[in-house]
């Protein structure tokens, strides 16, 4: 259907648009939306994230995962320890620099995604996040 061809290349394009733009300012700050979002993930976990986790999560293959782990441990940011109940799997735990970095980017992240929905009214906002997030629960029910 034509519609169905524009909604994908719009949720397609505004995607892109975001992504591209955020990563920009991140990249000017230092850090990357990837690392980012990587970290925020993390803390979330609170020390219970395994890298299968984030592969999972972010769809991206191991070795990829295992790559960024590794720099973001040689960065401080994050460390990795055994799991106390498997020994072949290693928990992700983000640091206090981790924890920093974070916060010092929430700002910046936050004022960026403000300024990507600013050509919407707030009643658009709304209505957009429930369309969206009615077809996010669509898409998981399949």
């Amino acid at each position: 259907m034509k519609n169905d061809d524009q909604l994908m290349k719009g949720l397609a394009g505004a995607y892109l648009h975001i992504h591209r733009r955020l990563n920009r300012a991140l990249a000017q700050e230092g850090t990357s939306l990837a690392r980012t979002k990587m970290l925020m993930f993390v803390q979330a976990q609170e020390g219970a994230a395994r890298a299968a986790d984030i592969a999972e999560l972010f769809d991206l293959a191991p070795r990829t995962v295992t790559d960024a782990l590794d720099g973001m441990e040689r960065d401080g940011l994050i460390v990795r320890t055994a799991d106390p109940d498997d020994r072949r799997v290693k928990r992700v735990a983000i640091t206090p620099a981790g924890a920093r970095a974070v916060a010092a980017g929430e700002p910046l992240r936050k004022r960026l995604l403000t300024e990507q929905f600013a050509g919407l009214s707030e009643d658009e906002r709304a209505r957009l996040a429930a369309l969206l997030g009615r077809l996010v629960e669509t898409l998981q029910e399949k």
